[in-house]
């Protein structure tokens, strides 16, 4: 999963939709997203963020099963996380954890139950779009 910060919505929508040759899954007033197949990666765009470019990595696990397996393997690896639980945010409803890598880039783990009709609340100024953590603590929107 990739996520960017853009500044214009639409400007963004049709760069992205010419590079990768078709036009988002999801699109909304504040956001879109690619499911792409090859390479298969879920690519989401939104004006919410605090700031351009990327705003947040995430792994998206098909079952509740994998997210316990890779929340386990984090654990046992020592790598702080923050488990956010069950959320609506990117106009899904999602279970999510949360870890920074060595350089500070938020990653998300999560396994999306359903589409959701809201974004979530507005993220406090200097958020991410979404939820990150810092160290073991969770900041949300």
């Amino acid at each position: 999963h990739i996520h960017l910060g853009v500044k214009k919505l639409e400007d963004s929508i049709r760069f992205y939709s010419d590079l990768f040759g078709r036009q988002p899954d999801k699109s909304k007033e504040d956001y879109a997203k690619w499911m792409l197949d090859d390479p298969r990666i879920n690519f989401a765009i939104s004006t919410r963020s605090a700031s351009t470019g990327v705003d947040h990595l995430g792994l998206q696990l098909d079952s509740a099963d994998e997210l316990d397996d890779v929340r386990n393997a984090l654990e046992a690896a020592g790598i702080a996380r923050s488990a956010e639980g069950e959320t609506t945010c990117c106009y899904a409803v999602s279970d999510k954890s949360w870890t920074l890598d060595p350089q500070g880039v938020p990653w998300e783990i999560y396994h999306t139950m359903e589409d959701a009709e809201v974004y979530s609340e507005a993220p406090k100024a200097g958020q991410s779009a979404c939820c990150a953590t810092n160290g073991a603590e969770s900041a949300c929107c």
